[in-house]
């Protein structure tokens, strides 16, 4: 006689990457908080591990992995927060490296506000559609420069990349990161 267990499937885990200084507080507290809510394990990347904190020390957030120790095979999801310190913190040959580590698993993966740019100068965004921030109209010129097209949504999806322009699209990028699961 033998006995079935139902085992409860595992939730989705995420990871959040962030600037260890400068992050956007509404961009990863609002996603953050969507994919919480719908039962996702929220897991916080950052270029060190220890404490991260947005440029006006608002905010502060616990970074659970450094960027130089991620197993991609441990992550369902992907996703770059932006904020000042993006660029600063994040915009480097490791992230790229691992941003098309990632895309050859063809997990889903995205960014949000300045954060964009990172996924076009990395490649990962060729022959795709992407958001972003664009306060300096420089966006549509980085995305096509790296063989994108510019979309002037607030949260825009092409396939299992998504992209938001800011922290007002925070928690519809979160829900969007939610629905490409379901």
């Amino acid at each position: 006689r033998s006995i079935l267990l139902y085992k409860k499937p595992m939730p989705k885990k995420i990871l959040l990457l962030i600037a260890s200084f400068g992050i956007q507080p509404l961009e990863y507290s609002g996603t953050k908080e969507e994919l919480e809510k719908a039962g996702f394990e929220a897991v916080t990347g950052s270029d060190k591990k220890g404490v991260a904190v947005s440029q006006e020390n608002f905010m502060q957030a616990k970074a659970d992995v450094a960027i130089t120790d991620i197993d991609i095979n441990n992550y369902d999801g992907l996703y770059i927060i932006g904020g000042p310190g993006a660029l600063d913190c994040l915009d480097n040959e490791i992230i790229y490296s691992l941003l098309r580590k990632w895309q050859k698993t063809g997990k889903p993966f995205g960014a949000i506000c300045i954060s964009t740019r990172i996924l076009a100068k990395a490649g990962v965004l060729q022959g795709k559609k992407a958001a972003g921030w664009n306060g300096d109209n420089e966006l549509p010129k980085t995305l096509k420069d790296n063989g994108a097209e510019y979309s002037a949504e607030e949260v825009f999806r092409d396939g299992n990349i998504i992209t938001g322009s800011g922290p007002m699209a925070a928690h519809d990028f979160g829900r969007e990161i939610v629905k490409v699961f379901k």
